[in-house]
């Protein structure tokens, strides 16, 4: 059986830790706008009155979860080792071992992966993106500077789309994994990855001086 996410970012307290995993469970049955705070009581096996006592509003508790869910997958990128020598060797290998565990990531926590998309396609989520804290991306920040830098053709390209393309294409398609859509297997995986690095392969060549002059 799947374990829940853990506290290793947020260090959230037992009460609340349930609260949030009961309510990404609820939003994958009931839908984001369908599910209500009963529902999450419920499953959380706590009063409405003593959910109230931890969040104001359904409304702050989406996104607290979304905020949770988010630090989590930032994590994987600072236990990742990143290897500068396999991005100068074989550089698209070296996306594929950044991307791979983000990606396994989702397909093993459905609940989480149902919930983060569904919140970043909803009606609340741009104003939330507006005023969110990004710092706790920063090892995955680095990453993309250090490729930036050693392949400066990645600069020509909008780096806003190219990493909400593939950040958010991954969760996308393991959405359909955990649903059923998509099998999971070796070739999903190969598969997916090459839907989504798609033309990034010419960017990752390196340049002569005469062509960077």
């Amino acid at each position: 059986m799947r374990r829940a996410l853990g506290r290793e970012v947020d260090g959230l307290d037992d009460t609340k830790m349930r609260i949030i995993n009961a309510t990404m469970k609820a939003v994958r049955q009931y839908g984001l706008e369908g599910v209500r705070i009963q529902n999450v009581s419920e499953l959380a096996g706590i009063s409405p009155g003593a959910l109230y006592r931890h969040f104001d509003s359904k409304e702050q508790l989406l996104a607290e979860c979304f905020n949770y869910v988010d630090r989590q997958a930032a994590a994987i990128f600072d236990h990742l080792k990143f290897d500068p020598l396999t991005m100068l060797t074989d550089p698209m290998e070296a996306v594929r071992s950044l991307w791979l565990p983000y990606f396994r990531f989702w397909v093993t926590h459905p609940d989480e992966t149902v919930f983060y998309h569904r919140f970043r396609d909803s009606a609340a989520f741009p104003k939330y993106d507006k005023s969110r804290d990004f710092s706790y991306f920063a090892s995955f920040a680095h990453m993309v500077r250090a490729f930036m830098h050693t392949f400066p053709s990645l600069r020509r390209v909008n780096q806003d789309l190219l990493w909400l393309h593939v950040l958010t294409g991954t969760v996308m398609y393991a959405k359909y994994v955990v649903e059923g859509l998509l099998p999971n297997t070796q070739e999903t995986e190969d598969t997916v990855f090459e839907f989504l690095t798609l033309g990034l392969s010419g960017c990752l060549r390196l340049e002569s001086a005469e062509t960077r002059a």
